[in-house]
């Protein structure tokens, strides 16, 4: 039981960390949220690190079964996650620098009060920027590659703490993320923001040509 706890942590761990990669995801979220006060970021790194846990458990479990039952692919969930990491990252891109801080500082309060912060929180902080189709994708294999003899009691413990490190590390740099914005500075953090903009919109566009190219590969050629 022991040898298969420590197993499933190593597959888990090593498989979706890199994935998931929480510092970048961090820098994210301090890229949406400029102007996010401590208590926002605090409140949001708890969200996202639970809607992180609730993702990947779901698709750990029963995430092949789901898409199974709704006839998706996982080809079509790249193009469709790629779409919308895209046009997330496009619209950072072209998201003003001299916005008004006090008044995006008081529609984040108005967004809070009527409780869509918890919303954005889920989509898209968490749901494709933090676990994205890339990640759901390895958590769907991993989950249905091991155990090959069935579930057992080690492989359980194993999943849950592979999960809680996984979310740690995410909670611990989103939590946190405000301090590298005080260290990077304002003209810093502006230029930090539109390169990971950029990166997001890579990132878009390669998921986006993985699902299309394994979709026109399964194309059948008279």
């Amino acid at each position: 039981m022991l040898k298969e706890f420590s197993q499933t942590v190593l597959l888990l761990v090593t498989g979706l960390f890199p994935i998931i990669n929480p510092p970048a995801s961090a820098l994210i979220v301090l890229s949406l949220m400029p102007h996010a006060t401590p208590a926002d970021r605090a409140e949001l790194a708890w969200r996202i690190t639970a809607n992180s846990f609730a993702i990947l458990l779901g698709s750990l479990l029963i995430g092949a079964y789901v898409l199974s039952f709704f006839g998706i692919s996982i080809p079509v969930l790249r193009v469709a996650g790629g779409l919308v990491i895209g046009i997330a990252g496009w619209n950072l891109l072209q998201k003003p620098d001299d916005a008004d801080s006090d008044d995006e500082t008081q529609a984040l309060k108005a967004r809070k009060s009527d409780g869509s912060l918890a919303s954005k929180a889920f989509y898209p902080l968490t749901l494709p920027l933090t676990v994205g189709p890339g990640s759901i994708a390895v958590a769907i294999a991993l989950g249905t590659g091991s155990p090959q003899e069935g579930p057992s009691a080690g492989h359980f413990l194993g999943v849950g703490a592979a999960l809680i490190i996984l979310c740690a590390s995410i909670y611990t740099c989103v939590r946190f993320a405000g301090d590298l914005e005080r260290l990077l500075g304002t003209v810093g953090t502006q230029v930090a923001m539109r390169l990971f903009a950029f990166v997001i919109f890579c990132i878009g566009v390669q998921l986006l040509w993985l699902g299309l190219s394994e979709l026109l590969a399964s194309v059948p050629l008279k």
